[in-house]
Order: C-alpha cells, then structure tokens, then sequence
C-alpha cells in the first residue's frame, strides 16, 4: 500500500449563476463527469454538498467562485482521468463558462487515508502562487515525487489547451 495519495484542487470563477443558460453545458455535464471520476482506477475521494459535487459549497467571498477536489491514488490515475477521458472534452470548454485564471489548480501528496479540508488545499494553492513549483504544490507540467521518494516525476502536458 501507497504511503501518500495526490490531492488536487481546481477553482474557477463563473461567468454566470449555475442555473443560467450561459453554464448549462457545464451544469449538464457535471453529474456525468463526476460519476466518470467516481468510477476511474485510482480514484479515491472527492468533495461533495448535498447535490452531490461541490457547487453548493461556498469558500471564497465571491459566491461564483467554485471550488473542486479530488484524491487520487496517484499522479498517473489523475492525469489518466483528466486527459484521457471525456473530462478533456469538457476541460477544453471551460472558457465559456469560467472567466481565465492564471492559477487555477494544485496539487500535493498527502498520507493515505487523510481527507484534505477545502482550507488547506487554498493554502496550498496560495503557496504554488507564492513560491511556484515545489514538493508542498505543483502542477501537471512540474511534479513532484511523494515524500521519500527520490525518483524524478515526469511531466504531464496539458493536452487540453
């Protein structure tokens, strides 16, 4: 068994409510993704409200700022989910309806079996804005190895740009 797991954490901010025709593509596709993620090898947990994903749940002071996380067993089952499957089709959408960001995602290792809190992982996101790159958050293109390991990671490339 796997010491760490990879957590990730995106956000985006809407360009529109959920209920507004402008994010029904997005709205239409989420309970399909979401399962999709669900069922991924790898896949271990993701942040739920009570409509089943995490678009009720509010942590920044702009309320069309959504907030998703995920644990993964490891980067590979991540990136297998993310560009490998219809995920991609709706990543490339995203700029209709989310407004650009220049730092939207991060990810970190944590001990297995531990749940990240939605605090942490915007701190961990804070620290990828303020430091860049490191072991304690990284992206696809700079990864990281889990704690102890010394083996070089290589880098995802964003297909969906």
């Amino acid at each position: 068994m796997t010491a760490y797991h990879l957590a990730q954490i995106n956000i985006g901010t809407l360009k529109a409510p959920m209920d507004a025709p402008e994010t029904a593509g997005f709205a239409e596709n989420l309970e399909r993704i979401n399962a999709l993620a669900d069922n991924q090898p790898g896949f271990v947990w993701r942040l739920v409200g009570e409509a089943d994903n995490a678009t009720d749940l509010k942590f920044f002071d702009d309320p069309m700022t959504l907030l998703n996380m995920s644990v993964w067993t490891d980067l590979e089952s991540l990136a297998a989910f993310v560009y490998r499957t219809d995920h991609r089709d709706v990543m490339r959408r995203r700029a209709e309806w989310f407004h650009r960001m220049e730092l939207y995602m991060v990810l970190w290792w944590v001990p297995a079996g531990h749940v990240p809190t939605p605090q942490e992982a915007i701190a961990r996101l804070e620290t990828l804005r303020r430091l860049g790159p490191s072991p304690e958050a990284f992206t696809f293109k700079t990864p990281f190895p889990p704690p102890g390991e010394g083996k070089a990671v290589e880098p995802v490339l964003d297909e969906c740009a």
